[in-house]
């Protein structure tokens, strides 16, 4: 619900058991806008249900040089 939060979390650490934190991501690549909170959730976790692979072709759609787009 709060990208900038969100971010700060992932880059602090603040989750020391986290997939993030334990292989030290810090780039924000994609992201998706959503006006439902509850939209957004089930929109997380079909993304995370997928393959690697789907994933990587994902964010080649919007960001085919894996920019960190939070520096926009």
């Amino acid at each position: 619900s709060n990208l900038v939060r969100r971010l700060y979390e992932h880059r602090t650490g603040k989750f020391k058991n986290s997939f993030t934190h334990r292989y030290a991501l810090t780039k924000l690549v994609y992201y998706e806008v959503f006006l439902n909170i509850e939209d957004a959730i089930a929109r997380e976790k079909q993304i995370k249900g997928g393959s690697r692979l789907k994933k990587e072709k994902l964010i080649l759609s919007i960001n085919p040089e894996w920019l960190d787009l939070s520096l926009e």
